[in-house]
């Protein structure tokens, strides 16, 4: 994920996880893939997860910006928001991710943002709007993921 120091999370949320024993900070990461990939998560909260990915290195024979890339940012983000929707004692689970790609990107860094749709107990969907440096919308995805109860104990760093 790169710098992970530059993610900011809301204080109260740093504060729940820290009451379980969690360094939500240290233990949040995009995982190898999004690390592979160069995702930096700049924002996050349940409102509103913005994280940023290099078109190089993430492209196809054509030297575009991978469609899967894209997939990837716009899964990464929408699965913190739920993540922070959900609160320490769910596991958001990634379970319906839709794409459509608008204009190909060729270098530089694309941006997403991602916003709920919809927070319920058991779900929560986000639309994840990907842009390039000109602000011209790249890619729009929808990410439903559902939400588990799981044993506070059971979150690790």
């Amino acid at each position: 994920m790169g710098e992970q120091s530059t993610a900011k999370f809301p204080q109260e949320v740093v504060d729940e996880y820290a009451a379980l024993g969690v360094d939500l900070v240290s233990m949040f990461s995009a995982g190898h893939l999004g690390t592979r990939m160069g995702v930096e998560i700049v924002e996050a909260s349940a409102d509103r997860v913005v994280g940023t990915m290099p078109v190089e290195g993430n492209t196809q024979p054509y030297g575009l910006l991978h469609g899967g890339a894209s997939a990837v940012l716009a899964e990464t983000l929408g699965s913190v928001g739920a993540m922070l929707h959900g609160g320490s004692k769910k596991l958001a689970v990634g379970v319906d991710l839709n794409c459509t790609h608008h204009r190909s990107a060729r270098s530089g860094r694309v941006t997403g943002t991602a916003t709920p749709v919809h927070r319920g107990r058991s779900t929560a969907t986000y639309e994840i709007v990907i842009t390039d440096e000109d602000d011209k919308r790249v890619c729009t995805a929808r990410l439903t993921c559902m939400l588990r109860e799981i044993d506070p104990g059971a979150v690790t760093g």
